[in-house]
């Protein structure tokens, strides 16, 4: 077991998504003290917010979260969007914290300031983030005065390597939104029917009108579940009664209300980018087929468990679903490996243990 960290952490983030909760009570419960600060996202980003859902305290104590609401100020959209998070060093001031995680991204005016705050006094500043994938003299200056970095994958820890920030000091948390399976779940028997699953918001990124017309091509016919819901449903449904009407809009569905659906199928396909429900499917034994994104599923979906295919290459969707069901028994393997992935190496336990381990080589 990690040993806790004996400091008072505060730790930083533009808006608190509710999947992320579990995560932070963990966090709270490996430190001395843990205080955080988030504030609203933008209504169209339609994030769930989770300040409700913590383990509170009116001050930062042992194994409990002292959440401080910012007051987000969300200045233009799309890429020159930028958030000034009024409260910052107010925050600092009241927490007084040993150590500072933030979120590394250039586009948080505040950030800077209260890293200066924290160096100032001593005090340890460490960035969080997905990595540096333009490689810009301005990622290069906004991750510079950090003291350490923690990576979401491997492919974001080579790119702050790539900007000169030394490798010694640059950690990977793989990211996690699930905490360690207690059961293992092996599938013994596949549907007659293949089940294919789809889970998360019904959006046009989510490329689920490429899943139902890929579905229309395929001879074996499988039965295919759509749970979410979201702005492109009632268009996703029109398609589907065009090209594959047996398609099943299930609807929102969450926690343990997802349980049957994982359970019934056979396989589970992201055919666009984002997705947190990937994990999730693993943790019961599914095989899986995903869209490159951010490099975060690069270490979660290997040849070992499942495919990653282009998000805008239709024919790659068709060829690896028709792959994936040829052979049940290898799925059946991929499965086993899915599950091992999540229980012995990307879960919020083993993210929690980087995160203090990153704390301890600071001390």
């Amino acid at each position: 077991m990690t040993q806790k960290y004996s400091g008072q952490l505060a730790l930083q983030q533009r808006a608190l998504p509710s999947y992320r909760v579990p995560f932070f009570d963990l966090l709270a419960q490996s430190c001395e003290s843990m205080s955080l600060f988030a504030g609203q996202a933008r209504a169209v980003e339609m994030i769930a917010d989770g300040s409700q859902l913590l383990t509170l305290a009116p001050r930062a104590s042992a194994g409990v979260t002292n959440y401080y609401p910012a007051r987000n100020l969300h200045i233009f959209s799309g890429s020159v969007y930028f958030c000034y998070q009024r409260g910052f060093i107010r925050w600092l001031e009241e927490t007084n914290p040993d150590a500072l995680i933030v979120e590394a991204n250039p586009r948080y005016l505040a950030t800077p300031a209260a890293a200066r705050w924290m160096h100032k006094r001593g005090k340890k500043v460490i960035g969080w983030g997905l990595g540096a994938p333009k490689q810009s003299a301005v990622w290069r200056n906004f991750i510079h005065p950090f003291d350490a970095m923690i990576s979401y994958s491997q492919r974001g820890a080579e790119e702050y390597a790539a900007l000169g920030f030394p490798r010694e000091k640059i950690f990977v948390a793989h990211n996690s939104v699930s905490a360690k399976p207690m059961l293992n779940v092996e599938r013994l028997t596949f549907n007659v029917q293949p089940t294919l699953l789809f889970v998360g918001r019904l959006q046009a990124r989510k490329r689920v009108d490429s899943l139902l017309k890929a579905c229309a091509e395929l001879e074996s016919n499988p039965r295919l579940m759509i749970v979410g819901d979201g702005p492109e449903r009632a268009a996703l449904e029109s398609l589907a009664k065009e090209v594959y009407p047996s398609a099943e809009f299930i609807g929102a569905k969450h926690g343990a209300e997802l349980k049957p659906y994982f359970e019934q199928a056979d396989l589970f396909v992201l055919p666009g980018t984002g997705g947190l429900a990937v994990q999730e499917a693993m943790s019961y034994g599914l095989p899986v087929i995903v869209a490159k994104g951010d490099g975060t599923q690069d270490d979660l979906v290997r040849e070992g468990n499942g495919w990653q295919i282009q998000p805008e290459k239709y024919d790659a969707l068709v060829s690896t679903i028709k792959n994936a069901l040829s052979n049940r028994a290898r799925l059946r393997e991929m499965g086993k490996e899915s599950f091992r992935i999540v229980a012995e190496e990307i879960n919020i336990q083993k993210m929690v243990s980087v995160f203090i381990n990153t704390l301890h080589s600071l001390i």
